[in-house]
């Protein structure tokens, strides 16, 4: 019989999405838009990174001990290396919500996001270097396309930034994007779709810390930040972190690595939008041909991937 890898080490399981089960791809999506959220949110609360990070990660930690708790008396716990792991995940998840927090204010967060997107590559790349999966020819063809769309519909021509900020801003970014893509790895290597409460209250507690500690390199936690933004900051947790990371913990374990990475791409898609519906703002004619740009490449890669695991899964 013949199979295709993922980053599970096993083949997704998808051969059709179950009755009464969303497809992974929506869930991902979806899951997209309530992150993508976050960084208009952040700037809503105007705190700095290690504020953000702190009430992002505990303000989520309720909700996610409630779904944490029924998941436990319906599956039981996960194993103690799922645990290990998921630990190192939220570890690498903490160091890039510091990092790309801080290079937002250093480049811009149009450059930011065209930056942090390196995961697109580092995801496969690993999936490829732990596990030996094969990586599409098709991903790599459209590698440049999804970069380029996401350089427009991030304004990053029109970006400003000079100097050490600039140099900084993009190593901070790009390092941020390395853990990031390291964090969506582990989940998809770690995580069951049956567990992610759990996976994701792990993951946001060890993010909290790590992400807190290395933001206080840009200034102290602001643990009374007025009420306005107390506000922005429950809705960054409730949306960003518990809405949004559950939504990934459902569906990532389910889809092939570049798929997963791929459709994370419509992010800064998702963000463009959001911010002409809640900020009123007016994007450019180069930023929506960015976004249909990043659309059309996600639909190449996605859409025709999980339709070769579908046909390979049902033949078995």
């Amino acid at each position: 019989m013949t199979t295709l890898t993922s980053v599970t080490a096993q083949t997704p399981t998808p051969t059709r999405t179950p009755r009464g089960r969303i497809d992974p791809r929506l869930l991902v999506v979806g899951g997209a838009a309530a992150i993508s959220i976050s960084s208009l949110l952040i700037k809503l609360a105007d705190v700095g990174p290690s504020t953000a990070v702190f009430f992002r990660c505990f303000l989520a930690l309720p909700p996610l001990l409630w779904l944490a708790w029924r998941e436990y008396r319906r599956v039981g716990k996960p194993s103690r290396r799922a645990v290990v792991l998921q630990v190192l995940g939220g570890l690498l998840l903490g160091l890039d919500f510091a990092l790309w927090s801080q290079s937002i204010l250093m480049i811009g967060a149009g450059m930011a996001s065209v930056v942090v997107n390196v995961q697109v590559i580092v995801v496969p790349a690993l999936s490829w270097l732990v596990f030996g999966n094969r990586v599409p020819m098709r991903f790599v063809f459209a590698l440049p396309f999804m970069f380029t769309g996401i350089a427009l519909a991030g304004g990053v021509f029109g970006s400003g930034g000079t100097g050490d900020d600039l140099l900084w801003g993009t190593a901070l970014s790009l390092v941020s994007g390395i853990a990031y893509g390291g964090y969506i790895f582990v989940v998809g290597r770690t995580g069951e779709a049956d567990r992610a409460a759990s996976q994701v209250l792990i993951s946001t507690t060890s993010a909290g810390i790590a992400g807190s500690v290395i933001g206080s390199l840009w200034g102290r936690i602001d643990f009374v930040p007025g009420w306005e933004a107390f506000g922005w900051l429950a809705a960054l947790a409730l949306v960003g972190q518990v809405f949004g990371w559950m939504l990934m913990g459902h569906s990532l374990p389910r889809l092939p690595a570049e798929v997963g990475a791929t459709l994370l791409l419509m992010q800064p898609v998702l963000a463009v939008l959001l911010a002409v519906v809640l900020l009123g703002e007016r994007p450019g004619v180069g930023q929506l041909l960015g976004c249909v740009v990043v659309v059309g490449a996600v639909s190449a890669v996605s859409v025709r991937r999980t339709r070769e695991v579908t046909r390979v899964g049902s033949a078995g």
